[in-house]
């Protein structure tokens, strides 16, 4: 493989084409036995805030033969992302704060404090960018992919986006869609739902994914000794909110509160391997040793445990939803919503409610998220995972009828997102990204 990679420059704002620029950095990987080529594909791995030159060094292991003999895998950093003029306003201590935090907002308290910890993240962006925080957002990033599938050479695009990955794939796709080749969505999120169900919607997902795991973990006497998994969990969050669990080792000085147990559980439930090192995480935790749900709380919000320096997706999170989003929130709202989800979904609903506080005093956006429909468009492949925690299945096929050309095609399997996990998911998305030609939309593919 030859790796190679620069930054381009883009404008920071669209609108002002000749004024400021920002730099997007963009790494190429080309297989050294290429002989069918047919242009680069273009991949996202979603977030917001993930990296994508991370993900095209990963996926070149993963990919097939037959995909890096026609493609050079193309991963860029979005704008405010990693290695692209990333957003770096909120500090490693609010961060610690933010994430450790698990309010009760369906009190006036819990809700005063969500509120002033949101405001306090708010008020360093805008202190630190002023004006220019407006430009990290979703209609301008599907216009910087464009400038790179044009500072490539290829007169049209190949796309492969992940969950959010979608969300940019779709703006694309209204913004410009003749340009399209081939487009592979994987992981849709809803483009029609209104903020509230779609964040409700993955908070139930969520919990539908944990009941998959504790019915899994029964199965195995190594897990079955956490006891009724539901009950542990909320025992543990309820008591971590309380005292805190004390870590070992690396993490000894450092304690798990009920906001840190929900995200370590959270990030578990991505991926069924990860199972086995969940079920040992709540055992140890009840244990009274946090380590290993520390750990995986870590992985999920890319924290440094040596230095507990986290990356920069936090920052890049929380600016690109808030400058996508339109939701206007009310502690009459908050206090209603809590009051729902918290009864229906006690283990994540707690922290999904809390969460309508993050873009609370954020500043109105001029960019608003653009629709998904994309006449003029070729077949764009749209894949879901039967029983994906992050982006319900159910987003599959809204998202493959609101852009007009959609194809849907299901994994019946578990966690989030679908390519390459397994031989039939990767035969039918291979065979569509060299041929242009699509499966026929409804059809499956089996778990194993």
């Amino acid at each position: 493989m030859t790796f190679s990679c620069g930054k381009l420059a883009v404008p920071l704002d669209y609108s002002a084409p000749d004024g400021e620029t920002a730099e997007i950095f963009v790494v190429r990987v080309r297989s050294d036995n290429q002989g069918q080529r047919l242009g680069s594909l273009l991949v996202n791995p979603g977030g917001p805030g993930g990296s994508g030159v991370n993900l095209a060094a990963g996926l070149v292991t993963a990919l097939s033969e037959d995909l890096l003999d026609r493609f050079d895998v193309v991963g860029f950093d979005p704008r405010g992302v990693g290695l692209s003029d990333p957003v770096q306003c909120i500090s490693d201590k609010q961060k610690d704060q933010l994430t450790a935090a698990n309010p009760d907002v369906r009190t006036a308290a819990g809700r005063a404090q969500s509120r002033a910890l949101s405001a306090a993240v708010v008020k360093s962006c805008v202190s630190k960018y002023g004006s220019d925080l407006g430009h990290f957002n979703t209609e301008e990033t599907a216009r910087d992919m464009d400038l790179i599938r044009e500072a490539v050479g290829d007169a049209k695009l190949n796309y492969l986006g992940y969950s959010y990955g979608t969300r940019l794939g779709a703006a694309y796709a209204h913004q410009f869609p003749t340009r399209i080749r081939t487009a592979v969505l994987d992981g849709a999120v809803d483009p029609v739902a209104d903020e509230l169900t779609v964040s409700e919607r993955q908070t139930k997902a969520f919990e539908d994914a944990f009941d998959q795991f504790a019915a899994d973990c029964l199965k195995r006497p190594d897990c079955a000794t956490l006891g009724n998994p539901r009950s542990a969990v909320r025992a543990l969050i309820a008591g971590a909110d309380r005292e805190p669990i004390p870590g070992s080792g690396e993490t000894a000085s450092r304690r798990a509160t009920g906001g840190i147990v929900t995200i370590g559980v959270a990030s578990a439930l991505y991926d069924q391997s990860q199972w086995n090192d969940l079920g040992q995480a709540l055992i140890a935790a009840q244990d009274g040793d946090a380590a290993e749900i520390i750990d995986l709380a870590d992985q999920y919000l890319e924290r440094d445990p040596e230095t507990g320096h986290y990356s920069n997706i936090l920052d890049a999170n929380l600016a690109i939803n808030c400058n996508d989003s339109t939701l206007q929130v009310t502690d009459e709202l908050v206090a209603t919503v809590a009051s729902k989800w918290i009864s229906k979904y006690p283990i994540f609903g707690p922290n999904a409610a809390a969460s309508l506080y993050s873009c609370y005093s954020w500043p109105r956006s001029e960019h608003p998220l653009p629709p998904a429909s994309a006449p003029g468009a070729p077949p764009i492949l749209v894949i879901g995972t039967r029983n994906d925690p992050a982006t319900p299945y159910a987003a599959t096929g809204v998202l493959a009828k609101a852009l007009g050309s959609g194809v849907v095609l299901t994994w019946e399997g578990e966690g989030h997102t679908a390519y390459p996990k397994t031989a039939c998911i990767t035969t039918k998305v291979d065979s569509y990204l060299i041929t242009a030609t699509p499966p026929a939309s409804g059809e499956s593919c089996p778990r194993g």
